[in-house]
């Protein structure tokens, strides 16, 4: 594993200034620490990806079919005729500029391949060099180039720094949606088995056993139950939870990180002790047992085979509605892809709050609510018993996960509960939250520790804007609502803001919630002790 740099280190190598040279003359350094390892032969066998094998990134053999090129393009030619979209992201670019400073792994390396419009020019140029007839012709003079193994190798390294976040998006007057044109790059990598192992070994887990991790369902519920001793030990109150229970009224999915790493656990014990304080009528799935998707990452295809697995379990199980948890692309799919893929889920009802009667008409296709909509919904009618002054030692600021807020649309409902379970709350600076958050740094699986200075560099700008409220306000906690922002997020704010934790919104509410029954509190979830004010 490569050294990690000093924080400085980074900050003084960072160098806007554009190279002497044209990019396509710029070799590609594979740096170790700013890619992950690649796909296992086994991983790739048991999704039943194409040329499974054992290989290295740094080797020059990368063990590829003769025939890979006429792979790649006849790839390129049946997408460009599937999907418009692709289409048109490949012919309209102008080269603009108004994404290339919006990158956070741009603004983090310095590395002019990593803004938005480069990073899809190395397709664009394949594609102008083997399906337009100007560049057919005149090749570089008309931004053409021809897929040899040098550009694959550039594709494979800059596509998977990419973590497909869509904030380039945000900013592109013709709305080209540069995540979309990675997700095709890394579809045509998939033809030849060049995945990394860290998405192509959840997706595998997923596929096989419901979960990224790969966890049986004894296992799983092994491990709710050691969170309900903790429960029980914290607050005096046992919560008992029910298992692929048929006929409840309500299926909960959230991401399995959430039942084994800190501080996703503790979020997972907020929704047991919500769900218990309010007697909902709902089952936790053993076999359903992953919101996010991995299979995003891959292709469309699988991507659409594990979202599949949710809904078959509801169905399964005879539930009229789902919540789910504190997840990032579990909801990015849900609400952009989900009915393309596999139509509106009709058996099931449009989720109706039984404590509130509140009908979710925004989930009247997908039947499924965020757990941050149905939480903010509990506190506009009154219906839960809060503390906030629980929280008083805390100071927030919140962390707009990517793909719920650019893929779903929801900024309000965590500010509205955080507002309402802590006292304290400090807001970013205006262009780093809502629709123009910036990422974590480890999405779209580029969550492993092998890429650690990439994950630090991309991580830079969210950093700094916690750095700036740390500074101004003293903030200590960044909350955030997605299991890949709880793993990335610690030793992202250990690196460069020491002294802020992370935690999931449900997390702050359960701490502020007062349970019927409960004996006097005297720590949080965690096990730190309350402000002498908390009771």
């Amino acid at each position: 594993m490569a050294k990690e740099p000093k924080p400085q280190e980074i900050i003084s190598q960072i160098n806007y200034k554009p190279p002497q040279k044209s990019w396509m003359n710029l070799p590609v350094e594979r740096k170790e620490g700013m890619f992950c390892y690649g796909a296992k032969e086994k991983s790739l066998q048991t999704v039943d990806f194409p040329n499974p094998r054992t290989w290295s990134v740094l080797d020059e053999d990368w063990k590829l079919p003769h025939n890979w090129q006429e792979i790649v393009l006849e790839g390129m030619a049946e997408r460009l005729k599937k999907y418009r979209s692709f289409k048109i992201f490949m012919d309209i670019c102008v080269r603009c500029g108004a994404c290339a400073d919006k990158c956070h792994y741009f603004l983090g390396t310095g590395d002019p391949k990593n803004m938005p419009v480069l990073r899809a020019e190395l397709l664009r140029s394949v594609y102008r060099g083997n399906f337009k007839n100007i560049g057919k012709v005149l090749g570089k003079l008309a931004g053409g180039r021809k897929l040899t193994l040098d550009v694959l190798k550039e594709w494979w390294y800059y596509f998977y720094q990419c973590s497909e976040c869509r904030r380039c998006s945000v900013f592109c007057p013709y709305g080209i949606d540069t995540a979309e044109i990675t997700m095709i790059a890394r579809e045509l990598l998939n033809l030849l088995g060049l995945n990394i192992e860290w998405i192509a070994g959840p997706a595998a887990n997923c596929y096989m056993k419901g979960n990224h991790l790969g966890l049986e369902p004894h296992t799983i519920k092994n491990s709710i139950d050691f969170l309900l001793d903790e429960i029980e030990e914290k607050t005096g109150v046992r919560v008992s939870p029910t298992f692929n229970r048929k006929g409840a009224e309500i299926l909960f999915v959230t991401p399995s990180g959430d039942l084994f790493a800190d501080p996703g656990t503790y979020t997972c014990m907020g929704y047991l002790i919500l769900f218990h304080e309010l007697g909902l009528d709902y089952t936790w799935s053993t076999y359903a047992s992953e919101g996010g998707n991995f299979g995003f990452f891959t292709s469309m295809e699988l991507a659409k085979r594990l979202n599949t697995k949710i809904y078959a379990e509801a169905k399964r199980l005879g539930v009229k509605w789902i919540i789910g948890g504190e997840c990032g692309h579990m909801w990015r799919v849900i609400n952009q892809y989900m009915d393309t893929w596999n139509g509106p889920a009709d058996f099931l009802e449009v989720p109706i709050s039984p404590i509130t009667g509140t009908k979710f008409e925004n989930a009247k296709s997908t039947k499924m609510i965020h757990i941050s909509e149905f939480t903010a919904d509990l506190i506009k009618h009154g219906k839960l018993n809060l503390n906030p002054k629980r929280n008083d030692h805390l100071k927030v600021t919140f962390h707009d996960s990517c793909n719920v807020a650019r893929g779903m649309g929801m900024f309000e409902e965590p500010r509205y509960i955080i507002k309402n379970v802590c006292p304290h709350f400090y807001e970013m600076p205006e262009d780093t939250i809502r629709e123009k958050t910036f990422c974590c740094g480890s999405g779209s699986g580029l969550n492993a520790s092998e890429n650690m200075e990439l994950r630090l560099r991309g991580g830079l700008p969210r950093a700094m804007a916690v750095k700036y409220v740390q500074e101004q306000y003293g903030v200590n906690m960044l909350a955030c609502i997605c299991a890949i922002d709880r793993a990335a997020l610690p030793p992202l704010m250990n690196y460069w803001v020491p002294g802020v934790d992370v935690t999931g919104v449900t997390e702050l509410v359960a701490n502020a919630l007062v349970m019927k029954g409960e004996k006097e509190r005297t720590t949080n979830l965690r096990g730190e002790e309350l402000p002498n004010i908390a009771k």
